[in-house]
């Protein structure tokens, strides 16, 4: 491609609204324009990355037995109505009404519709096992688009379902999926590790995202020092720890304690450690009022209160509300004496005794409080949040944390959708049995953001070659030198006969200007025509080495074919 006839608009200022290296190296270096808030236009060196990531993705699951469809955007509510998810899939689902009143969505995803499929025309077990997948559009009316590709509103995305006649095939489709999701992030270039995560809206059992390791990620990764154990944070297992209890016997006691705000305020004023008090947070689940406890060094972890209290949302009660509901302040709200609110509490209160909390009273707290004594109706669970530096819930290793972005996602669905959907099939002894069913996905536009998170410097992007837009940018410094422009024009159609895509800068624009834009653009390769091609010689540089080799302009092709087939 000539760059003179292509639309790459190079920035030289970042742009305002990107806050991290991803969104303003995509936009400075013109892969993509933004439209609205979360949506964006894939300009042609973005649509060519893009299409490398879907041929890699095609090809692991070609291999892997997956059948390629194209499912619709839009949705009929019919379809989400039969599985449950029509309201329950709440505000981030867009919604439309046609000319006819009929009530549609545009697909955040595609369970309901690829059941649909199958329960139209597989019948028997001897069609199944079955794989099929789709690269496709996906729409979440995120309340806070942001950090460009990242977290969108309109998306590109591959899922793949897999249906199978029983538990033992899903488990081997679940693998197949696993294997394949490593091929596809190792060939991308990406260094990322698989997680156990929490199955979200989607529902099902046993899940794992793959997280791209990067600064800049929404999501943190547990991780052992010791043993292959990872799980995103969310759902990460924290084992209690033990503390010296007090083993006090008193009955509980109700003292003044004015000013007193946070649990760092009560330990001051009792001259005690956080370990024993008590952290009490009032939570919204969906409409109902829930309380959660834990240790007062500790934090809450809503997701897996979710597990616990099942509700569509949940979310910290805001402190006016409480103040409404409860006649008290944040800091000193407790759970002795509450009334009609379910109390869920950290299996590291269990059988504590001698422990201090609020009195659900401005200005008083109850001290000696036991637990198995005086909140014989809180149930406990692993409700907290896993700390770095704590022990392995496996081994005896230390747990590290690491940012990450989420790339992907394998489910196993079971027959969550199968049995609402009614998607059955006659077994070799001609009953209905249920399918199994798999749920595995890739955010393609977001391997775009998490690969340039891993993979930039000061200068730009540098991408692996894998996902090059073009395999190398050739620059003629001066068009209006005839031996240097001769010696592009060469080398540029003989690259092009080797099969190789060229970026040919054979642009009227300073030589600063060019090299810029090709450290900006990040292709692997870059190759200058200048001053020394009358002695047959170009300047060869790898984008990710400071080093200017000089090669003579007739082994240049073999160079590159070297690179590649490295």
């Amino acid at each position: 491609m000539r760059m003179k006839h292509a639309l790459i608009p190079t920035l030289r200022d970042v742009p305002a609204e990107a806050q991290i290296p991803s969104h303003q190296l995509l936009l400075k270096a013109g892969y993509i324009q933004k439209v609205t808030a979360g949506m964006y236009t894939y300009l042609p060196l973005g649509k060519r990355v893009l299409a490398k990531v879907e041929q890699i993705i095609r090809e692991e699951m070609d291999a892997a037995d997956g059948q390629e469809i194209l499912m619709p955007i839009t949705q009929p509510a019919e379809l989400w109505e039969e599985s449950g998810r029509w309201d329950a899939y709440g505000a981030e689902m867009f919604r439309v009404v046609d000319r006819h009143g009929r009530e549609f969505c545009l697909g955040p995803t595609h369970e309901e519709v690829v059941t649909d499929v199958c329960r139209q025309f597989i019948k028997s077990y001897k069609q199944v096992p079955l794989r099929l997948y789709q690269i496709q559009n996906k729409y979440r009316d995120e309340r806070r688009p942001r950090f460009g590709l990242m977290r969108g509103r309109e998306f590109v995305m591959k899922d793949l379902y897999s249906f199978d006649i029983d538990e033992a095939g899903l488990d081997q489709a679940y693998q197949d999926m696993y294997q394949a999701y490593n091929k596809i992030f190792s060939r991308c270039g990406l260094t990322f590790r698989p997680v156990l995560a929490d199955s979200g809206q989607i529902g099902g059992g046993y899940t794992h995202e793959f997280m791209v390791l990067a600064e800049n990620g929404e999501g943190t990764i547990a991780y052992c020092d010791s043993c292959d154990y990872a799980a995103n944070i969310e759902i990460a297992e924290a084992k209690p720890e033990a503390c010296e209890d007090k083993h006090d016997a008193a009955a509980v006691e109700k003292i003044v304690t004015p000013n007193i705000a946070t649990i760092e305020d009560i330990c001051k004023f009792l001259d005690d450690t956080p370990q024993n008090s008590i952290k009490s947070v009032l939570m919204r689940a969906d409409d109902e009022l829930i309380m959660v406890l834990v240790r007062g060094d500790r934090e809450v972890n809503d997701v897996k209160v979710q597990h616990v209290h099942p509700c569509l949302n949940i979310e910290m009660a805001d402190e006016d509300f409480i103040v409404e509901k409860i006649g008290a302040h944040p800091g000193s709200l407790g759970p002795v004496g509450l009334k009609d609110i379910p109390i869920y509490a950290d299996l590291e209160l269990e059988n504590r005794t001698g422990l201090a909390c609020g009195a659900n009273e401005d200005g008083y707290h109850f001290i000696h409080v036991d637990m198995a004594r005086d909140l014989p109706e809180v149930t406990y669970h692993d409700l907290r949040m896993l700390n770095e530096g704590e022990k392995c819930p496996v081994c005896s290793g230390t747990i590290q944390t690491a940012r990450g972005i989420e790339v992907g996602q394998v489910f196993k669905l079971g027959t969550k959708y199968s049995e609402a959907l009614g998607a059955t099939v006659l077994n070799e002894e001609g009953k209905a049995t249920v399918l199994q069913m798999g749920c595995y996905g890739i955010g393609v536009s977001r391997v775009l953001s998490a690969t340039v998170e891993q993979h930039h410097d000061d200068k730009g992007i540098i991408w692996p070659k894998t996902l090059a837009p073009y395999h190398a940018s050739l620059i003629v410094v001066n068009i209006k030198d005839e031996a240097q422009m001769a010696a592009g024009e060469k080398l540029y159609a003989e690259l092009q006969q080797a099969g190789f895509d060229i970026l040919f800068d054979d642009r009227k624009e300073r030589a600063g200007v060019k090299f810029n834009d090709a450290d900006l653009i990040g292709l692997p390769v870059r190759i200058v025509c200048g001053k020394k091609i009358s002695d047959g010689i170009v300047e060869y540089k790898y984008r990710d080495s400071d080093e200017v080799l000089e090669v003579s302009v007739d082994e240049v092709v073999d160079k590159i074919k070297d690179f590649y087939q490295d």
